[in-house]
């Protein structure tokens, strides 16, 4: 009887070494192009709409007037800030699912310092003031997950998603508490005559500052991650706690340490949003932009740098998909597949740059036949 041959399949997937930075730029190139294409046909074949004219809209719901532009560099920024705060927890490997909750945290400490500190401090120390409990109270909402991942080995998704829910409620709390007008169930806008606590402008823009203070925590948070010790510890714990526990680091120390620090930058963004935006508080301050700011995070790869093209390009999609919607009389839903083929495309690509399709050599196989 003949022992059975062994036959390579067709085609087989294998993980790539190393890939060169341009063909790599090159895949994510094709996979936006091969998108536009495909949400063309989509357009066409559901609402009969030239797919030009609804690029245009959504070029122009996101850069069409000065106003839109700042809004756009605005939301940016926020969603940047919250992406460099998930990418310390992230690079070691602990899903850190509760940036809604941080955010929340920070925002509503940054709130209490408007209400009460308003009339009682300069803009400057005001402003301080704001920042620094701002990121107190979103890296006590991370000390608390990561202290219990460190101490008990709890699971950090499910940690953090709670954590969240908590975070919404003492929101809550804050907004009966303060809400302005009584039984209005929301809060307004905070010291609107005195703008006490707001962001000042800059160079005759309101949202200068914003750009200042984001770019500066994603540069040093690059440094952080790339050159530090701290850094070093947080890539080795996230590659393996066993080598690092050899290594002689204090895994739960690390653990500890880098959750504060990523709580606090995403308490920063509720700082943010408070003093740099909405100039008021409530359940929707974060508005969804801590699962968001997941992706901006994970396609980046933890480079800060690398994530502002990719906060860039998610806030893009998401203001011409509002002004198509509202442009051309569409549902939300028909803009959301839109938006929802660019993502899949953008996201989809990252596998074949990770991986590669080997296909079966018909001359290798001959040969191996003929021997």
């Amino acid at each position: 009887m003949k022992p059975k041959e062994h036959k390579e399949p067709f085609v087989r997937i294998a993980k790539r070494v190393k890939i060169a930075w341009w063909k790599a730029w090159g895949i994510r190139g094709i996979a936006l192009f091969g998108a536009l294409l495909v949400c063309a046909g989509v357009i066409f074949a559901i609402v009969r709409l030239n797919p030009l004219e609804v690029y245009k809209a959504m070029f122009e719901g996101a850069f069409g007037t000065n106003k839109r532009v700042w809004v756009t560099i605005r939301d940016m920024m926020m969603l940047l800030c919250i992406g460099v705060g998930l990418a310390p927890a992230f690079k070691m490997r602990f899903w850190n699912i509760g940036a809604e909750g941080q955010i929340l945290a920070g925002a509503t400490a940054s709130a209490a310092c408007m209400i009460y500190f308003g009339s009682l401090l300069p803009m400057v120390p005001l402003l301080i003031v704001m920042l620094l409990c701002g990121a107190a109270a979103g890296g006590l909402w991370g000390l608390l997950p990561g202290l219990f991942k460190a101490r008990w080995n709890t699971n950090e998704t499910l940690f953090t998603l709670m954590m969240n829910y908590i975070a919404l409620q003492v929101t809550t709390f804050f907004v009966m508490m303060w809400e302005n007008p009584r039984g209005s169930s929301k809060v307004g806008i905070i010291n609107p005559s005195t703008r006490a606590g707001w962001f000042p402008p800059i160079f005759g823009q309101d949202y200068a500052l914003n750009v200042i203070l984001v770019l500066a925590l994603a540069a040093a948070m690059y440094l952080y991650l790339t050159y530090s010790k701290q850094g070093y510890e947080i890539a080795v714990v996230g590659e393996s706690e066993n080598t690092a526990r050899y290594a002689g680091i204090r895994v739960p120390r690390v653990i500890i340490r880098t959750m504060v620090i990523s709580g606090a930058v995403c308490g920063i963004a509720g700082f943010l949003a408070v003093s740099g935006a909405s100039h008021t508080i409530s359940t929707g301050t974060a508005g969804g932009r801590g699962f968001t700011a997941i992706i901006v995070a994970w396609l980046a790869k933890f480079n800060t740098f690398v994530m502002v093209a990719i906060a860039g390009l998610l806030v893009f999609l998401d203001k011409g998909a509002i002004e198509i919607a509202s442009r051309f009389d569409l549902n939300n839903d028909v803009s959301r597949v839109i938006t929802g083929i660019l993502l899949f495309f953008i996201i989809g690509c990252e596998f074949f740059i990770q991986y590669q399709m080997k296909f079966r050599n018909k001359k290798q196989e001959s040969k191996e036949v003929q021997a």
